[in-house]
């Protein structure tokens, strides 16, 4: 029998959390699938999406090419642009999109050795400070990169810094530099990342840019859009026994039971991608109901509290995250961020589910 963990992919809500970004924001939405689509596999994601996305978006070249290897045709941007002629070179062939957020990237499509046309999406720094060209810069940045021959400016972006923060003007304030800077240049718009696409209207431009509400997480303190987790961690009890109180449990000793506790023993660990951090009283889920983990998480293993729940034994079903523990309660429970907690996700067998709902 194999080891139980398993990170099942349910590729019918990614597809109606796609139909929401697109439908929230109108116009075009690129669909995010970097890092291995935030952990729930970047083809098998692609592939899913391919009746319905207007295009996809990917950090890197590599992730890009590795799309195209597996049949994917729709257009990709690369959203960190190119780090060398290679990378350039192999944006032509491919037909990518690349983007241009720095002095360094337009210089080198100038000195390029021009073999089929390229459209690049130009990165403006409206305040966050990472990455883009600043706005007194920006019309300069424009004119240069029309002026090379093969290279046409197709869009025009930036990206948000605190749109999660609702309450916060920062975003109204990148708003209002990105229209100022940009003008009345030619190309599409494209500011909305998937906070921006639930929580700022007034950014809604040509493009959006959806990520983790994709994959089911809600960016917002509200949690309010009818989003569904699109991967579900779980696994199974492994093993059963009773502690007296007093005793402790696990590496540091950092849980004592407070009084006799049925402890579950669950086949999931942080190699596993679940977080070391997260404190006693996380949520968990065992046999469809509410429980919470109990001791320090280990490598390999992890315990929860079966005190209440007297008739689960070995072979009961244990939810890590999915439709009964939200990934985002998970996240903030350990300190972190459910964006983290995916990507993490790692070992355990990937199960795609592809069923249409009923």
């Amino acid at each position: 029998m194999s080891r139980p963990a398993r990170a099942r992919i349910d590729l019918a809500a990614l597809r109606h959390n796609y139909r929401l970004a697109r439908t929230r924001h109108g116009g075009r939405t690129l669909a995010v699938i970097k890092a291995d689509a935030y952990g729930h596999g970047a083809v098998c994601c692609a592939q899913a999406l391919a009746g319905e996305a207007d295009a996809f978006a990917v950090a890197v070249v590599e992730e890009a090419l590795a799309l195209r290897a597996a049949g994917i045709r729709h257009p990709i941007l690369v959203l960190e642009g190119a780090f060398d002629r290679d990378d350039i070179a192999a944006a032509a062939t491919h037909d990518l999109w690349l983007t241009v957020h720095q002095p360094a990237q337009i210089e080198l499509l100038a000195h390029r050795t021009p073999t089929a046309p390229l459209q690049v999406w130009l990165k403006m720094d409206s305040g966050m400070h990472r990455a883009g060209i600043a706005p007194p810069d920006f019309a300069a940045a424009h004119a240069r990169l029309s002026a090379i021959d093969g290279v046409r400016v197709a869009v025009l972006m930036s990206h948000f810094a605190r749109a999660d923060e609702p309450d916060c003007d920062a975003t109204a304030r990148q708003i209002a530099t990105f229209d100022a800077a940009a003008g009345t240049l030619p190309g599409a718009r494209s500011l909305c990342n998937s906070a921006g696409i639930l929580g700022w209207p007034a950014a809604h431009r040509d493009w959006a840019r959806a990520g983790i509400m994709l994959y089911g997480a809600d960016p917002m303190p509200a949690g309010d859009a009818p989003l569904q987790p699109v991967m579900t961690l779980s696994s199974a009890i492994m093993g059963v026994r009773e502690l007296a109180p007093g005793e402790a449990l696990g590496y540091g000793g950092r849980f004592v039971a407070p009084r006799p506790t049925r402890v579950g023993l669950v086949a999931m660990g942080y190699a596993d991608g679940y977080p070391r951090s997260a404190p006693d009283g996380t949520p968990v889920a065992v046999d469809g109901r509410l429980t919470r983990l109990i001791g320090r998480v280990s490598m390999d293993m992890l315990t929860v509290d079966l005190s209440d729940l007297p008739e689960v034994g070995i072979g009961a079903p244990v939810e890590l995250w999915g439709p009964t523990v939200a990934v985002n309660a998970v996240a903030q429970a350990a300190g972190t961020i459910a964006y983290e907690l995916l990507c993490n996700v790692k070992r355990v067998a990937r199960q795609i589910d592809d069923t249409p709902p009923a």
